[in-house]
């Protein structure tokens, strides 16, 4: 079925300024409703069970859980930390995936985002880290402020306030601003190293935010990031025991989080999200993409390659059309590579200019800094022994990045005083929606350069979500012999003159190419 055209907020705005900012000692005393956002890195929906995470159970229950949850594609940790940073889209914030590509950098190999000196490097080669204005530079202009705590990568935290706009950092290798680290020392002692035993950094993170984030920032909007989960994951797979631990860790994280609120008298007022960056999957073993690459790879005087690829992207430094045509000719062919996006063959188009690819467009990876090649590892709903679904052909145990529905459909679970109470939302949402959504509730304006939707029907004063106009739809692209066809699956949520789109997956058919027919010539 054709997709039908639709009106996505696609508009760029420059950055704001950072004003001066200093901190002072903040009186909770009469506070307006505040957000606290707890990302579980990882955090599947089918892992949240009345058994296992009993509290998190609870707090659906009492407030109103999401069925439809969308994790931004590409569905990895950095792109997704941008996202709810920026209310917005690759193809607006910049960041394109967990490693990513700047020549300016370094011409040779790709950055891995996950560490806060390579960004760094990267603001000051480009001039700007994430090409949207941030939600803590909203709040700051309002006179408001947003707090980062992490167990986290550097670079995930970093990303999430990049600007330190309004508030603060506090993550086991630094604070921001600086004047928070002896505070940080004082309250919680020396910082967990990596190899700390299970639930000890996440724990540090909640410290953070109890003990040093609510007395000396007073945040409007806290983004707590516990990410003992999703390393857990990759290293022992779905449903393993160790992976089960953690949690029920995190879980019982969520009540000390609760009881550390109510012992403040702030339980009151806070609005409590609880969602992940992506799913997980199960791996099967990854497609030789750097045999696919390296037949039309030459090495330019300086000692750098002509073509770069990581993360699912492909640079082809030299823009060559011929070129992209033939490493996506090849990659078609290529089991364990599934979705392949390109350049669209006009602004808007679903189709990718080379054929039986889908645009950049699609993918909202339409950037100035995009790669000239995206493609996602294939999938199935195969079932792993501990019975979770889901594989991806990517190398380790269990990871993340495809375009599956296991990637792609991940966790989100609120309650507080203006949210419902025991509903079952099944609107499509993603994380793309917090920002407009805390800003809509906090009563101030929203960018136009947030590409997301507010989750009005989760309001005590929103719309019923059976009154949300919501459609499935789909796009299919074929390559020339129609040996690899390949579709798009998306649900559109309808918002008055505006259409929300979200990604639910993608499908690749892969069939043998026709064999040529011989005709002989009549005698």
């Amino acid at each position: 079925m054709k997709a039908r055209p639709f009106r996505d907020r696609l508009l760029l705005l420059p950055a704001a300024g950072l004003a001066a900012f200093s901190l002072a000692s903040c009186d909770p005393a009469a506070p307006q409703g505040r957000h606290l956002l707890i990302v579980v890195d990882g955090l599947r929906p089918d892992y949240v069970t009345p058994e296992v995470m009993p509290n998190l159970h609870a707090l659906g229950q009492r407030g109103a859980v999401f069925t439809g949850h969308h994790s931004v594609f590409p569905t990895v940790t950095r792109v997704n930390a941008s996202s709810i940073s920026t209310g917005a889209y690759p193809e607006t914030h910049g960041l394109m995936g967990n490693s990513v590509f700047f020549p300016q950098v370094d011409a040779t190999t790709f950055l891995d985002t996950d560490d806060r000196a390579n960004l760094l490097n990267i603001a000051g080669a480009t001039g700007k880290l994430l090409t949207a204005p941030t939600l803590g530079e909203s709040l700051q202009a309002a006179g408001k402020r947003m707090l980062v705590v992490s167990s986290g990568s550097s670079g995930s935290s970093f990303l999430l306030n990049h600007r330190v706009a309004g508030g603060a950092i506090l993550h086991p290798e630094y604070a921001l601003p600086g004047t928070l680290q002896q505070e940080m020392q004082t309250a919680l002692g020396d910082a967990p190293p990596e190899d700390a035993p299970p639930g000890t950094r996440d724990r540090h993170a909640i410290d953070a935010f109890l003990k040093v984030g609510i007395p000396r920032v007073d945040p409007s909007v806290t983004v707590m990031w516990l990410t003992e989960l999703d390393s857990t994951a990759h290293a022992h797979g779905i449903g393993d025991p160790a992976v089960v631990d953690i949690l029920r860790r995190v879980d019982a994280s969520i009540e000390v989080v609760e009881d550390g609120l109510k012992a403040a008298g702030l339980f009151d007022v806070y609005n409590i999200w609880v969602t992940s960056d992506h799913g997980f999957s199960s791996h099967t073993g990854a497609a030789d993409v750097q045999a696919v690459v390296t037949p039309h790879t030459v090495t330019h005087p300086d000692g750098s390659p002509s073509v770069v690829t990581g993360g699912g992207a492909i640079y082809v430094r030299d823009r060559r059309d011929d070129t992209v045509s033939a490493i996506t000719a090849t990659l078609q062919r290529t089991p364990g590579v599934g979705a392949i996006f390109t350049r669209g063959v006009h602004a808007g188009s679903f189709d990718g200019r080379i054929a039986g690819t889908l645009s950049f467009d699609l993918a909202r990876w339409s950037h100035e800094r995009s790669a000239d090649i995206l493609f996602s590892p294939d999938w199935t709903d195969g079932t792993n022994p501990h019975g979770f679904k889901g594989t991806s052909a990517l190398n380790g145990i269990a990871g993340h990045g495809s375009s599956s529905p296991f990637d792609i459909h991940n966790t989100l679970i609120a309650a507080g005083p203006d949210l419902r109470r025991g509903a079952t939302i099944d609107v499509p949402s993603g994380n793309v929606d917090f920002a407009p959504t805390f800003l809509r509730l906090l009563g101030l304006p929203i960018p136009s350069s947030m590409q997301g939707r507010v989750l009005e029907e989760a309001f005590t004063s929103g719309p019923d979500p059976a009154s949300i106009g919501v459609r499935a739809d789909d796009h299919q692209v074929a390559n020339q012999d129609g040996s690899y066809r390949l579709t798009s699956f998306f649900s559109v949520v309808e918002s008055g003159r505006i259409s929300y789109r979200y990604l639910d997956r993608t499908q690749v058919e892969r069939t043998a190419a026709p064999r040529a027919t011989a005709f002989s010539s009549s005698p």
